[in-house]
This record gives structure tokens, C-alpha cells and sequence, in this order.
């Protein structure tokens, strides 16, 4: 008789007393004393959701504690013969894991997790992700969570433990366009002023912090990002309804290498301007949600 295939288990740590109270104080007074803050405000429902940059063991520790203390419910790949070895597996069920059978009869994790949605009313739970895959120095992501995401069509929760700002959690909840590179790329750009442990070690390679821009300015890059194209200087002054909109704020987003003018002229022979990609970073963190 056939083994039953191992699947997501509904009831996991944090589900428990321990982790609700016990462990939900703990880091209460672990933030607060070593002066470290939550992303505010915490997504609903279910998304898979990325964890960047991954330089050190810690960054688990610190994700660990803003989900607790945001009542965020937390699942992670894993092989599944792991999941089979006694003690161990059951642990690791216990701790959120997803069993990954990679046998041609095996269910997947878009699978896994599409049928789990389906059985389950979810409040703020999360598929963990880690692009990096390591805490080395790497050169590119591994991109199996944007695959996910879209055949579970779930949103990508942009996570981040900043040692830097002392900040943990999620930023931004980014929805697909279809256009897997250029999403990439601004999910990279916006991870690109976030510091790791180890700066040197992080995938994208940082940067420095984001520039900073007042209001006027962060209402510009946000007309920008819905335009998902170039607009003119008008165009740009009545989406971001201002009454006003210099040349000179213009150029001050294009030193700080947030916006370009595009090669495309208006009849008039007018300048266009688009987002760069570290503009689109920026808005990431601008806005909660696009």
C-alpha cells in the first residue's frame, strides 16, 4: 500500500500558545530594547513572499520575530525526504514546511499551495522565499517564487530585514504586469538601498540609502510608476494634481538617477520623462501597495 503523500499541515507553531504569547513578548521586548521597528502596515491574505538580502543567520531570526509579532503566519519549501525522517520531519511540518516532492508523480509547490489556498480561509500567510538561495555572495536570483506567484496568482510580499534603518518586514505588495524581467528588475532595484548584515555578501549590490525627497517629489514618482510608460511635464503635473511642477524638481530626480528624460519628443517637440529602474525601486518603497 502506497504511502499517503506528505502535505502542508493547517496547524503549525504559529498557531500555538507558545508562539502567541511566550514568543510574541519575548520579541516585543527584544525590539524595543535593541531599537528595531516593524513595517507598517502588514498585508492581509496569502502571498508569496521574497526575503532580501540574505547575508546572515540572523535575518532569520529577525523575519522570525516580525511575523510573530504580527501575527503572520509563516510556510518554506523544503525537500521531502527531509520531511520523512522521524523526529525531524514532523518538526519541520511543525515549523511551516512545505514537503516538495520532485518525483514525476510529486505535487508541486504551485499545486501544494493552490490546493491549500482553496481549503483554507487565510488571514496573513506568507510562502517564504529567499532569491539569493544563499548567504554567499551570488550573482543572480533564483526566480521559482515568480513562478509560483503566478500560478497561484498570489501577490509577491517584498520583505526586508534593514540593518541599517532597523526595520523588518513587509514594504510592498507588488502585483505582477506579466512582464517577468522588468518586474524582476524593479523588485532588485528597490532591495539595492536595503542593507544587509553583511553589505558585501547581498544580491543586488547596495548602494547607499534611497535619496531622500519630499512629499511634491514622491508624488511625482508616483505619477510616474501609473503612467507604466513616459509622460510630459503636463501630463506628469495633473496626475500627481499639482498645482505647479519646475523644470529644476525635474532635473533634481534625474541627478538622484530617478527619472530620465526618454528619447521620445511630442509634437511640440516637448521632453518626455519615464521612471529608471532605481525610480521604480524608490516607489516600491514608497507605497505599501502598487
Amino acid at each position: 500500500m502506497a504511502k499517503k503523500a506528505l502535505t502542508i499541515h493547517e496547524k503549525t507553531i504559529f498557531d500555538g500558545v507558545f508562539t502567541k504569547y511566550f514568543l510574541k513578548f519575548i520579541f516585543s521586548i527584544w525590539f524595543k530594547l535593541a531599537g528595531w521597528k516593524i513595517c507598517q502596515p502588514t498585508p492581509e491574505g496569502a502571498g508569496v513572499t521574497i526575503a532580501a538580502p540574505h547575508t546572515s543567520n540572523w535575518d532569520f531570526i529577525y523575519a522570525l520575530g516580525a511575523a510573530i509579532l504580527q501575527d503572520v503566519k509563516i510556510y518554506f519549501s523544503i525537500k521531502d525526504s527531509l520531511c520523512k525522517v522521524p523526529v525531524l520531519g514532523s518538526f519541520l511540518m511543525y515549523l511551516g514546511a512545505i514537503p516538495i516532492d520532485r518525483s514525476p508523480n510529486g505535487a508541486g509547490q504551485v499545486e501544494q499551495i493552490k490546493n491549500f489556498i482553496k481549503s483554507q480561509k487565510l488571514n496573513r500567510v506568507f510562502f517564504l522565499f529567499t532569491p539569493e538561495g544563499t548567504r554567499s555572495g551570488v550573482q543572480k536570483w533564483k526566480t521559482g517564487f515568480y513562478h509560483v506567484a503566478q500560478g497561484c496568482d498570489l501577490p509577491i510580499f517584498l520583505a526586508k530585514v534593514d540593518y541599517l534603518s532597523k526595520e523588518a518586514g513587509v514594504f510592498h505588495t507588488f502585483s505582477l504586469t506579466g512582464d517577468k524581467d522588468s518586474d524582476i528588475q524593479a523588485m532588485q532595484a528597490s532591495y539595492k538601498s536595503i542593507q544587509g548584515k553583511f553589505p558585501d555578501e547581498q544580491f543586488p549590490e547596495y548602494t547607499g540609502q534611497m535619496p531622500e525627497i519630499n512629499e511634491t517629489e514622491a508624488a511625482i514618482i508616483r505619477a510616474m510608476y501609473s503612467f507604466k510608460g513616459v509622460a510630459t511635464k503636463m501630463e506628469i503635473t495633473a496626475k500627481a494634481k499639482l498645482g505647479e511642477l519646475s523644470t529644476s524638481m525635474l532635473d533634481f530626480l534625474i541627478e538622484k538617477g530617478l527619472l530620465e528624460k526618454a528619447k521620445l519628443l511630442t509634437e511640440k517637440n516637448e521632453p518626455t520623462y519615464q521612471l529608471t529602474f532605481a525610480g521604480r525601486g524608490c516607489f516600491l518603497h514608497l507605497t505599501p501597495r502598487a
